[in-house]
């Protein structure tokens, strides 16, 4: 990224970095938006509510609704030029709350998303130095794992570092260069393990249940899930997309570089289920099988055992499987630390290296704390029997702060600031023909499908009813 002198509020300037390229900024986005969800949770919902038609769902709402929130964060912080807290005070410091809200989004997230990211580093080695068969048994290797305090913690502050020394290297340096590396890779392995997956013996039944949609599938339990993954999935709400925006040139294509971003979260999503379903459907059977598993169960217990069953090539598909993992998660952990960073920097008007020092230190503490929920901690169950600390910090951030933050932006930009100031700064680089249809969208329909979010998955986690 370059420098260039922007308006952090009225009648002020500061110098601001940009983005290198629109290329940079929409591999910055799908980096971003492509995460462990991508590899873990869509494959399980896939499976869950009837494959093909969750896969026809999932892409009308991408490029509907998807879109449509994507281009308002982005424009947003492009209109700014400044992170969550100063897009909304930039308004009215009255507005301000909502920005604060966003905040807590990533500085909740990172901690405990390095702390997966650590597993993942763990089973990477484990693949590259052990044996297969070590990780398929049944979950034993994940709990000991998980809940030995030493082992966890290190490979935790592991992934954590790499995380740290990309986003120190400044934006051009290290954000940049990193996923000019890792974004082309991770879409080749998950491409390369589909077709891998595609042509085992046995595969074919899941692949036809993961491709044909099944309209008898379809659901109101599925349009929610649906709607779901595709928020958690973009980014949304995070204060992510609002920072990225704010480092993109006036000049650049704001409707392509979204619709690219989107693109590019559907095809990884897409060969993440080619790539997951049909292999376990091979070994278990049945779509209630696969479905039966998600989140880390799903990517810890039931893979290992199906890379097994695949033998000779267990270890080799095992190795790529969790490089591939780790490229995803290192590139969403990368986001999020910058949205982190930014927001300090921009909030406090610190230098980047000293608003990187506070970061690490709350990641770091907060790291720990959530960690120790397995171990130190272990007697603490915020959510009930069997629960952690990080299953409290994913429901605060992703069943109740993200819904709030997306509707309250939605009811901001829709009915306070009207959505022609944002229309206006998309024609700045653009045509925006559906301009009409975006504002129909950001008023009446995304905060009724945002409401709807809210109630169901913080029902659902209390256990009120099922999705």
């Amino acid at each position: 990224m370059t420098e260039s002198n922007t308006p952090a509020a009225a009648g002020k300037s500061v110098k601001r970095s940009a983005w290198s390229s629109k290329w940079a900024f929409i591999l910055a986005g799908a980096a971003s938006a492509v995460g462990l969800g991508n590899l873990w949770r869509f494959p399980y919902l896939a499976a869950r509510y009837g494959g093909g038609m969750f896969l026809l769902t999932y892409f009308v709402l991408a490029f509907t609704v998807g879109i449509s929130l994507l281009l308002l964060e982005t424009a947003l912080g492009r209109r700014t030029r400044q992170s969550v807290i100063g897009s909304f005070s930039y308004y009215n410091k009255k507005y301000r709350f909502i920005g604060v809200l966003a905040t807590l989004v990533p500085f909740i997230i990172t901690p405990y998303y390095c702390i997966i990211g650590g597993w993942v580093t763990r089973y990477l080695a484990a693949y590259v130095v052990g044996s297969p068969s070590a990780m398929a048994d049944g979950g034993a290797f994940f709990t000991s794992f998980i809940t030995s305090p030493v082992g966890s913690l290190a490979f935790m502050v592991i992934f954590m570092a790499i995380v740290f020394i990309v986003v120190g290297l400044g934006v051009q340096k290290g954000i940049e260069k990193s996923n000019l590396i890792m974004m082309p890779l991770l879409i080749a392995f998950t491409i390369g393990i589909a077709i891998f997956c595609m042509v085992q013996p046995g595969a074919w039944e899941g692949v036809k249940y993961y491709l044909v949609p099944d309209f008898s599938k379809f659901s109101p339990q599925l349009v929610i899930g649906a709607l779901g993954q595709m928020f958690y999935s973009l980014s949304l709400a995070m204060g992510i997309m609002v920072t990225y925006g704010s480092y993109l040139d006036k000049k650049e294509n704001l409707t392509a570089g979204v619709s690219y971003i989107a693109g590019f979260d559907l095809l990884v999503s897409f060969f993440a289920g080619i790539m997951i379903v049909p292999a376990a459907f091979m070994a278990m059977g049945s779509a209630d099988a696969v479905a039966a598993g998600s989140g880390p169960s799903l990517m810890f217990i039931t893979l290992p055992q199906v890379f097994v069953d695949m033998g000779a090539a267990a270890k080799v598909i095992g190795v790529l499987f969790f490089v591939l993992v780790l490229f995803a998660a290192l590139t969403s952990a990368i986001s999020l630390m910058e949205a982190c960073v930014s927001i300090v920097q921009d909030g406090l008007h610190f230098s980047r290296r000293k608003a990187m020092t506070i970061v690490i230190i709350i990641v770091l503490a907060l790291g720990f704390f959530v960690d120790g929920g397995y171990s130190f901690f272990s007697f603490i169950q915020p959510m009930g029997e069997g629960s952690s600390l990080l299953d409290l910090f994913d429901f605060v951030s992703n069943s109740v702060l993200m819904p709030i933050v997306a509707l309250l932006t939605c009811i901001f930009v829709g009915w306070v600031i009207k959505p022609k100031e944002l229309i206006d700064e998309v024609r700045s680089s653009s045509k925006f023909k559906l301009a009409s249809v975006w504002s129909v969208m950001i008023k009446f329909i995304c905060p009724v499908l945002l409401v709807i979010i809210l109630i169901a998955f913080v029902g659902s986690s209390l256990g009120a009813f099922s999705i």
